[in-house]
């Protein structure tokens, strides 16, 4: 068989604890033969691709309590193991004091993605094209670990080892990141390059935090992404910035270092050439941002998170414990189901095993949204999340959108009304997020549209049809509730 035909990685059980204590004991116990799971957008997708050998069990973090938690202390920014990248765009402390993180998680994916993605699951998938590493190389962060052996604390710049690999042992688990904030006279910034505006893995990624004195700049720290197998700091581009102001000159040499310092490869995504053209271009135009102070003017006026920015979590009274033959039960569309657990997906279980066929498979990775369900209000992408957690959940699906009274939703007549339905695959996705949306944004931009359908694709239109379904529903939402 192709490698594709081949059947996805089937934990043979799922687990969600209570406390971190139990986690690290199952740790403890199962070693490499466990996987531990937050966001899951990464692990479901590597799952499906039989990458990593066989699991034996499935962690759940998300029954325990205060791990999705964004503060301030002496010591830094910390953020849990469960903060999403919804979360951190969301955040006026990181906008304030983390700006090049904030600005690299909205790049991240889509917003239903966004909702379950989390920051240190892209930290520990430890690929170097994953947007948040080089803001957090930029800022300055730690990593916090824990086992049933200890406590330790490790720079991030020591935390990576390859593509892929960490210092992280088998029976550890990341309880939090600690981030730098920026203080007074720094200025910082994200810029990422995609083959697309969304859902695009980068070609090239940059960070980059500059301290100032009036014009002179007084510390300078750069990163680069998507041109070696680790983040790249560019110590030389650095020295050629500090103590001067920045001017054309010392801009040039600053990009003309960055070029001599990376070693990109061919990939699917570009050429090694390519790259090495993009990054004296994108580190120009970063810094001639910074001299200007223009590092906040792309940032939206509003973030649309499709009722996020995380997922409510299932009641934490009693720890789940699934295996073959076991129950799943929850409340979807506003019925009790109990169906058979499944040891793969929460697309699956809706379609297989609580037999709901209206939400679609299109591409079991996480990038065209026909999955889109509400987990307990949020819209997420239902390939990307186990089955397991459906227990004690509220699920909406594309059955449940329509009125009590059997008449369709004013979204749905909407998209009728304006011809923005065509096959109709992707169109349960698009009502999904576009209902959230709609709650959110009663008065949407097309911006806010185009934001918030940004993870939804349709392969039949150019979607200004279904553009002009969502923003007509302003005059009629107060009315009809929707949303609701």
């Amino acid at each position: 068989m192709h490698e594709v035909q081949l059947p996805a990685i089937e934990p043979a059980r799922y687990v969600a604890p209570t406390s971190l204590e139990a986690v690290l004991e199952l740790l403890a116990e199962h070693g490499e033969r466990a996987r531990v799971i937050a966001g899951g957008t990464d692990l479901m997708v590597e799952f499906d691709r039989r990458v990593g050998g066989d699991v034996d069990l499935l962690i759940d973090l998300t029954r325990i309590d205060g791990l999705d938690a964004i503060y301030q202390s002496p010591k830094g920014l910390h953020l849990g193991p469960l903060v999403t990248h919804n979360a951190v765009a969301s955040s006026e402390l990181m906008q304030s004091l983390a700006l090049p993180l904030a600005q690299a998680c909205l790049e991240v994916g889509s917003p239903a993605l966004r909702n379950r993605a989390t920051v240190v699951g892209n930290v520990v998938t430890a690929s170097p094209a994953n947007d948040t590493i080089s803001a957090l190389r930029a800022l300055g962060c730690s990593v916090s670990l824990a086992s049933t052996r200890g406590l330790r604390s490790v720079p991030l710049d020591e935390f990576h080892t390859g593509v892929r690999r960490t210092v992280m042992a088998a029976d550890e688990l990341v309880t939090g990141l600690t981030i730098d904030p920026m203080v007074d006279g720094e200025r910082g910034l994200y810029l990422k390059l995609g083959l697309r505006r969304a859902q695009a893995i980068s070609v090239v990624h940059a960070a980059m935090v500059l301290g100032f004195d009036g014009d002179t700049v007084t510390s300078a720290r750069i990163t680069l992404g998507s041109v070696a197998p680790t983040i790249v700091r560019l110590p030389e581009a650095e020295a050629l910035l500090v103590g001067r102001p920045l001017a054309a000159e010392s801009i040039d040499a600053a990009a003309q270092a960055a070029v001599d310092a990376i070693r990109p490869i061919d990939d699917l995504r570009a050429t090694a050439e390519y790259r090495r053209d993009l990054v004296p271009v994108m580190i120009r135009r970063m810094l001639g941002a910074l001299a200007r102070g223009e590092e906040r003017s792309a940032w939206p006026t509003r973030v649309p998170v499709l009722g996020g920015p995380n997922v409510d979590p299932a009641p934490a009274s009693a720890a789940i414990d699934l295996g073959p033959g076991d129950t799943v039960e929850a409340m979807v569309n506003g019925e009790l189901v109990a169906a058979p657990w499944l040891a793969t997906n929460l697309l699956d279980w809706l379609r297989e095993s609580a037999g709901l066929t209206g939400t679609k498979e299109g591409c079991a990775e996480g990038e065209c949204g026909s999955c889109t369900v509400h987990l307990n209000g949020t819209a997420v992408l239902s390939c990307l999340i186990p089955a397991g957690r459906a227990q004690a959940a509220t699920i909406t699906t594309i059955e449940g959108l329509a009125a009590s009274d059997g008449l369709a939703h004013p979204l749905q007549a909407a998209f009728v009304e304006h011809g923005a339905v065509q096959c109709g695959y992707c169109i349960p996705g698009f009502l999904m997020a576009g209902d959230r949306l709609a709650l959110e944004c009663p008065v949407p931009t097309d911006a806010d549209v185009q934001m918030g359908l940004s993870g939804n694709l349709c392969r039949c239109t150019g979607y200004y049809k279904i553009v002009e379904a969502q923003v007509s529903l302003t005059n009629s939402a107060a009315s009809t509730g929707v949303g609701a």
